[in-house]
């Protein structure tokens, strides 16, 4: 019998009538009936890997398949979650923590797990089994970063040259004289941009560094929470957040319908030294030009003369972007191959025409950006209509890739952990 069932375990898997998808390993995953919710293209499957693990923000899957989520709030005194699938069903049966720290960001990276607090980078030794050896241990590779509380998530992203890229929001909308308030004008220079809005640079296996041991890498992004490496473009990649407020405080100059959908949120592929603009600027993608805030003397329509970097890509105003991906497995479709997966979290300044709560898909090849942005994952947010974020039962916030090549996305409303996996409608 077990002969029998081993020489007929593919014809099993194809025909199970409990949503069974057949992984290449071997391994069975039961997906959820509806795909736990979400709405996916044809061929894809969903299931929960784990749920209520607290405020998630980003993710990363170890080599074994083992899932580390960085909570923004910790969690009986852990801000980083790891959740375990010892049957290979695909959902955790097991769950631990440690880091009693609060933050956003985690990157696994040539045998070592980063994390990030709101101020500071550590980074924790890997064993072979892919899990953290010393979790009361960590090195602190960066500190003293700044946390002014607004925009203060210091999302991470390492190279192959044994770097480590950081981000630093503004503690600011839009460098106001009095912060976001109407009619106030912008600071020229705005002194926010020596220690904040921009990425910064320091080596992956440093030790305590600070602003003085790395590099202002770029410039003029006001908060960027979703940033990854291209290999095949050997360059960063970085999601923008853009301004809040243009129709609130100038209604003359930017209409209602306008405000809703304006700035956009900005995909850059930076270089070092590169300025994406902000605070005197912003991107219009209708226009598809760089437009001087009104703080600055812009009338909606002045674009700005400084070199200014323009975005590769560019979403709908207030829908942010809160993880950026490149997918580099195998287990999808070619067309998604090198390809960026972005998660719209959604935003408060977008009311009452709300929009994000998804997972966006943009084709590359080369390493840049072949086609319009599409709608990959949706369903998230469990209703029609969304008057507030608040509204929506879950907001997707990370995204990581699994070593058999499945797509995990993590929930910061109840901490619900997705795994989407291509089972071509097996």
């Amino acid at each position: 019998m077990a002969n029998l069932f081993k020489n007929n375990w593919f014809l099993v898997c194809a025909f199970s009538l409990v949503f069974v998808s057949c992984m290449r390993s071997g391994s069975q995953l039961v997906i959820d009936p509806e795909n736990a919710g979400l709405v996916l293209p044809d061929g894809f499957g969903a299931l929960k890997v784990a749920d209520s693990t607290g405020t998630a923000r980003h993710l990363v899957v170890n080599a074994k398949g083992d899932v580390f989520v960085k909570l923004q709030e910790p969690v009986d005194g852990n801000g980083i979650i790891m959740l375990s699938d010892a049957d290979g069903d695909g959902r955790a049966d097991a769950q631990t923590g440690f880091g009693n720290y609060g933050g956003t960001g985690i990157f696994i990276k040539d045998g070592f797990l980063y994390a990030s607090s709101n101020s500071a980078v550590f980074r924790y030794a890997l064993g072979d089994d892919g899990r953290v050896t010393h979790p009361l241990k960590p090195d602190t590779v960066v500190t003293g970063l700044i946390d002014r509380r607004q925009h203060n998530s210091k999302s991470i992203a390492l190279d192959d040259a044994g770097h480590i890229y950081v981000n630093i929001g503004a503690y600011s909308n839009v460098c106001q004289e009095q912060d976001r308030a109407p009619g106030s004008p912008g600071i020229r220079p705005c002194p926010i941009l020596d220690s904040a809005g921009g990425i910064w640079q320091f080596r992956a296996d440093g030790i305590k560094q600070s602003y003085g041991d790395g590099e202002r890498y770029a410039t003029g992004l006001r908060n960027v929470v979703g940033l990854d490496w291209n290999q095949q473009a050997g360059a960063l990649f970085v999601m923008q957040h853009g301004r809040d407020n243009l129709h609130d405080f100038y209604p003359d100059l930017v209409g209602a319908e306008a405000g809703i959908d304006l700035p956009a949120e900005a995909m850059y592929r930076l270089s070092q030294g590169a300025d994406a603009g902000w605070p005197y600027s912003y991107y219009d993608q209708h226009q598809r030009k760089n437009i001087i805030n009104p703080e600055y003397g812009g009338d909606g329509k002045m674009e700005t003369q400084s070199d200014v970097l323009d975005p590769v890509v560019a979403f709908p105003g207030h829908t942010a972007p809160n993880a950026l991906l490149f997918y580099t497995g195998d287990m999808f479709p070619d067309r998604y191959k090198n390809g960026a997966f972005v998660a719209l979290h959604g935003s408060w300044n977008r009311a009452p025409d709300q929009q994000g709560y998804l997972v966006a898909f943009v084709p590359f090849t080369n390493g840049e950006p072949s086609g319009d942005w599409e709608v990959f994952a949706d369903g998230f947010a469990g209703v029609d209509t969304i008057p507030a974020p608040s509204d929506a039962k879950h907001r997707p916030c990370g995204l990581a890739q699994g070593p058999d090549g499945s797509l995990y996305i993590s929930d910061s409303v109840n901490g619900t952990i997705y795994r989407i996996v291509y089972t071509n409608g097996n």
